[in-house]
């Protein structure tokens, strides 16, 4: 699958003020600098969609995009705002973190949610937390390995083995996973492909 155009629609402060569910949803969130952005213009194939800063914790709405692909379905692409320690007051820390459970909980045309992870590090308990929150809430997701081209190809896979390791303790079966990077677009047809066939019915998380 292509994408045909991306388009930004509305940022919103919230589930309730998002657009009509009108349309097949597509979620991102992670880390604070987890590469987000970076991940979403490579994906649309569109420098500059999503706005990439150098300090963590920038996006604070919830960003809708249109999207048009080659299968000819119109949905939408979600960037979230990023979990962890972003430099802000505690008390902003905390309406994110309830606006985007409700989010998450609540948004009926939310297909599936991609929880992106930084591929140089060692398995992050904030990251865990967040997945086994998933499991608890019954959120469909799937794992977003980001910035491999920043690591030597052995340590990408030590460090995706010990993060599927460290789910173990939780998890009877390893979610759905997917190792990109922005530069060498590595991972960007295998993650289309499996939008595809989530937009065709044929897949499911």
């Amino acid at each position: 699958m292509e994408i045909i155009s991306a388009k930004y629609i509305v940022s919103s402060p919230g589930w309730k003020q998002c657009p009509p569910a009108d349309k097949q949803e597509y979620a991102f969130i992670g880390r604070s600098n987890v590469g987000k952005s970076s991940l979403i213009n490579m994906l649309t194939n569109k420098k500059g969609l999503a706005k990439i800063s150098a300090t963590p914790g920038k996006t604070q709405l919830i960003n809708h995009f249109e999207v048009v692909s080659s299968d000819k379905k119109k949905w939408y692409l979600v960037d979230l705002p990023g979990y962890g320690y972003a430099k802000v007051s505690q008390k902003s820390r905390n309406n994110w973190g309830n606006m985007i459970e409700s989010y998450i909980r609540k948004r009926e045309n939310l297909v599936c949610l991609f929880v992106l992870i930084d591929s140089r590090h060692e398995p992050q308990k904030i990251d865990i937390e967040f997945i086994n929150q998933l499991g608890e809430w019954q959120v469909p997701f799937v794992l977003v390995f980001t910035k491999a081209d920043k690591n030597k190809p052995g340590a990408t896979k030590r460090n995706v083995a010990a993060f599927l390791t460290a789910l173990a303790d939780n998890w009877e079966e390893y979610p759905p996973y997917f190792v990109t990077s922005a530069l060498t677009r590595e991972g960007r047809d295998l993650l289309l492909n499996y939008i595809r066939d989530f937009n065709a019915g044929v897949s499911k998380a």
